[in-house]
């Protein structure tokens, strides 16, 4: 299934995207796509059900819940946990080296928004960044596990993120990477929650990007150091993962970053647009917070 939220913000009403690219409305049988839903295999099985059998109605163009603002596909997120240098390539062009364990940092659940909604670029910032990655949502509690399949027993679904991320501040200005990784309107999300079950091999997806219509990433998650079983399993044993929690598993090459001088970083106009095969398109706007 492809889950996703529409209308305002703030107003969001949870819905299904079909087989036939028809927009339904799920609001007449789930709150909305949260921690709870995840979490609930009965209600998994209504939504299912109801869709097999035509039940849910359509969302009409020009009302609230049906206007084009796709808003992110899970609220009231738990945590989101991010991944650094978790692509071979992505490792080389920053000339960092491969790491022994995944780097593991923090983005403040506020941080996400909508996956066409405009992107902030921070007073003072002078290197603000793209980076496509593959966002993993949990659906049940997940600690200390042992194997690879538990991991991917405890994943829900999957999504696009963007980990925008302001460099200087990220690198230069000391202490942890939080504060280049934490400004408001640093994580698009979306545009849809796709079901584990449509995603039978996590390693075997294409992850582009482009700014101003000029391709800058090209890669596939084979490419992870990392891969996303092995970041579940891993984490598992550092923290306790609960339904509604995201994971952001890594970029691949071709950031800002990792450009020759004068590096691209992104300025007010800009406009990024990213894919992963399966997953949606995303696109946004930077303008000047």
């Amino acid at each position: 299934m492809k889950l996703l939220r529409v209308g305002s913000v703030g107003t969001e009403r949870p819905a299904l995207l079909d087989e036939d690219n028809t927009l339904r409305d799920l609001s007449g049988i789930v709150p909305d796509i949260d921690a709870g839903l995840l979490a609930d295999e009965a209600a998994f099985t209504r939504v299912r059900e109801a869709a097999a059998a035509g039940r849910l109605p359509e969302l009409a163009a020009g009302t609230e819940a049906g206007a084009a603002r796709v808003g992110p596909p899970l609220s009231r997120i738990g945590k989101v946990v991010c991944i650094g240098l978790n692509f071979h390539d992505h490792a080389r062009e920053t000339g960092a080296a491969i790491p022994g364990e995944p780097i593991v940092f923090m983005k403040a659940p506020d941080t996400v928004v909508g996956p066409d909604d405009t992107v902030l670029i921070p007073r003072g910032s002078e290197k603000t960044d793209w980076e496509v990655e593959l966002a993993v949502v949990i659906g049940r509690p997940a600690r200390y596990l042992a194997s690879h399949d538990e991991a991917l027993a405890c994943v829900a679904g999957y999504a696009i993120a963007n980990d925008v991320s302001e460099r200087a501040f990220q690198i230069e200005r000391g202490g942890q990477w939080d504060k280049g990784k934490n400004c408001e309107t640093f994580n698009p999300l979306g545009p849809w929650l796709v079901t584990a079950d449509e995603v039978p091999d996590p390693q075997a997806l294409t992850m582009r990007l482009w700014v101003n219509g000029e391709l800058r990433q090209d890669g596939t998650s084979a490419d992870q150091i990392f891969p996303v079983a092995e970041v579940v399993r891993y984490l598992s044993h550092f923290m306790t993962l609960y339904p509604g929690d995201v994971i952001s598993t890594g970029t691949p090459a071709g950031v800002a970053m990792g450009q020759p001088e004068p590096k691209p970083y992104l300025r007010e106009g800009d406009v990024v647009e990213l894919e992963i095969a399966g997953l949606g398109r995303q696109r946004q706007v930077m303008k000047s917070a």
